[in-house]
């Protein structure tokens, strides 16, 4: 699992127009927790929060995690170009909650 923490002055924007752009594409679940992207062998997660969009990957295998992480992490920094959103992915640590089911 991977995780993302994106500052931004909009996260809930960014979030709705992510899963706005992407349901097209993939199943987009709204939750409590955020919103839970499912791909064919993985799953994302965005949450927002203050002053920071949270997303978390998971996958089965090492490509299924790149595949999710590149679809989300590039959608978002397209869409946040003008406010400089950048995403850097990092193993999220045990001490992290894990993203909702």
């Amino acid at each position: 699992m991977s995780r993302a923490d994106v500052a931004t002055d909009s996260p809930e924007r960014y979030a709705k127009q992510l899963a706005s752009h992407l349901g097209h594409r993939v199943s987009v679940t709204a939750t409590a927790d955020g919103d839970v992207y499912t791909f064919d062998e993985g799953r994302g997660v965005v949450q927002a929060g203050d002053g920071v969009l949270v997303l978390t990957a998971e996958g089965r295998g090492d490509q299924a995690l790149a595949v999710v992480q590149d679809v989300l992490g590039r959608h978002l920094q397209k869409f946040g170009t003008k406010a400089g959103l950048t995403v850097t992915w990092s193993a999220a640590s045990p001490a992290e909650p894990a993203a909702p089911a």
